[in-house]
């Protein structure tokens, strides 16, 4: 049994460690426990309790407030646990305006990374930023060539399907519906529910860019590090255009410590939240920002400014300088140029009456000070063939990848679906012929949707019979797999054909 009044105790200590708990609000937030845990009163005495200055996540604590309030009726499951703790934390935090104050004096006398630096580390140990969780997931480098690929299976976040994700785009908005959206800003603060995540211990911080009201949170799924996440305070849907980048370079004036980036417009090219406009950005260096440039570009129009393609996977242009506006003004002529875009002869199909063409954008600062704006161009027709997206992963690689390809994946940091950690196990026990291999699909048999890719390997090692040796050969399917997907993004092909007709493109903006 868990002693309520100890854990008690135990939280204000921690709160004053680690969530900046004020010395004259510590008797008010205490009283405040007791009602929320159906406590009279406190320990006579507080204990000794050092120990708790040395946690560096709050994990024992958030369960023991799930196990106290599953004990004590406060909660009938698990799930109503998580809430609970939940929103005890986000009792325990600072309110929403005193952490504003906070982080505008730190990022005005100490600079952004100190501001950031605050944020960061309250959202993780008032468990938002679920740090155990996020340290589980399994990842690896693959170096291909002069680039190199950031390989995750992700154990926190499940998979979502385009057909879902474009439903968001149309789907009427119902008054009732509270929050709006998973990026809305009525999350801070929202307890959340059966089909909704707790929010209760969200913190954000307002931002002003391109004469809006925006918001920045960390991610709670934390895919790189100090994954943050900004977002229009109106719900709003995502656009890609001229203002986009003009909204980009804003964002890392104000924080020049991370890269940002935003989705495109369109279902099948864009991230999973089409219908509330948002970027996503952080402080690490992608594998993208590492590609060099595959040839080297000018504009007559704009002689300050450095254009090349990269040599990447997919069509991407990169341009920088010091001149943030003539950046921004050329950028955007080239993401406005695309838009209507069209080439038939290499399959780029695009219409005024159906717009298919959109662009992944980012934006950054270089270490010699330039600003840095990257482009990559994108395109979600459909055909009988690819039904899913001609510049999508193709079918044969959906049972490794089958989500849209948004700015991460596109910049070579892989989120692989946490259902592959069991499935790629037990492939490796199939090619060694440790387990049975059924090939069909009985009882909607999961591993059905890997039968093309454990009879390719079956084939290919008829004789196999090392387990380590086996998760070697699967490990390199899934990396060239992410490969071939990121090829298959790709609007402009690296053959002869595919350059040409990209140049062919840049020309209509003048860049040659």
């Amino acid at each position: 049994m868990v002693d309520g009044k100890l854990l008690v105790e135990k939280l204000i200590a921690y709160a004053k460690d680690f969530l900046y708990l004020n010395e004259l609000d510590e008797i008010y937030v205490k009283n405040s426990l007791l009602v929320q845990f159906k406590l009279s009163a406190p320990m006579p005495k507080t204990p000794n309790l050092d120990y708790v200055k040395e946690m560096s996540v709050p994990d024992v604590l958030f369960n023991e407030i799930k196990e106290y309030a599953i004990e004590n009726n406060i909660a009938e499951d698990d799930l109503q646990a998580t809430l609970f703790a939940s929103y005890v934390f986000g009792n325990l935090t600072q309110k929403p305006s005193e952490i504003n104050q906070t982080f505008k004096y730190l990022k005005e006398r100490m600079g952004a990374q100190a501001a950031c630096d605050y944020l960061y580390k309250i959202c993780v140990m008032n468990n938002y930023i679920q740090k155990t969780a996020i340290s589980k997931n399994i990842g690896w480098e693959y170096k291909d060539g002069d680039n190199y690929l950031e390989i995750t299976i992700n154990l926190s976040k499940p998979e979502k399907d385009n057909k879902d994700i474009a439903k968001l785009v149309s789907a009427p908005r119902s008054v009732d519906k509270y929050p709006p959206c998973a990026l809305c800003q009525e999350n801070e603060g929202y307890l959340g529910g059966y089909d909704y995540p707790p929010r209760a211990n969200l913190r954000t911080v307002a931002i002003s860019i391109g004469g809006e009201n925006w918001k920045v949170q960390y991610s709670p799924y934390a895919y790189f590090e100090e994954h943050c996440i900004a977002f229009n305070t109106e719900h709003t849907p995502m656009k890609m255009g001229r203002e986009t980048v003009s909204k980009l370079l804003d964002f890392i004036e104000i924080f020049p410590n991370y890269f940002v980036g935003s989705n495109s417009d369109l279902p099948i090219v864009g991230g999973s939240i089409l219908n509330h406009e948002h970027f996503q950005g952080g402080k690490h260096l992608m594998p993208m920002h590492k590609a060099k440039p595959l040839y080297v570009l000018t504009a007559p129009k704009f002689p300050d400014v450095e254009i090349c393609v990269l040599n990447w996977y997919n069509s991407a242009i990169r341009l920088s300088g010091y001149n943030k506006n003539t950046i921004c003004e050329l950028a955007g002529d080239i993401v406005e140029s695309w838009k209507v875009y069209s080439d038939d002869s290499v399959g780029i199909v695009n219409s005024v009456e159906e717009r298919h063409n959109t662009c992944t954008t980012m934006a950054r600062y270089l270490p010699d000070g330039k600003f840095c704006v990257e482009i990559i161009l994108r395109n979600n027709s459909t055909t009988d063939q690819y039904p899913g997206g001609v510049f999508h992963a193709h079918p044969q690689y959906h049972n490794i990848k089958k989500e849209g390809i948004g700015l991460i994946e596109a910049m070579g940091l892989y989120i692989l679906p946490g259902r592959l950690k069991k499935q790629l196990e037990e492939i490796s026990a199939i090619i060694c012929r440790e387990a049975p291999y059924k090939g069909k699909n009985e009882h909607g048999d999961p591993m059905y949707v890997h039968k093309d890719m454990i009879e390719q390997l079956m084939k290919e090692y008829p004789d196999l019979n090392d387990r380590q040796k086996a998760d070697e050969i699967i490990r390199d399917y899934v990396n060239k797999t992410c490969v071939a997907i990121l090829d298959n993004t790709s609007v402009f092909k690296k053959d002869e054909e595919g350059s040409i007709s990209f140049r062919k493109f840049l020309m209509t903006c003048d860049v040659k």
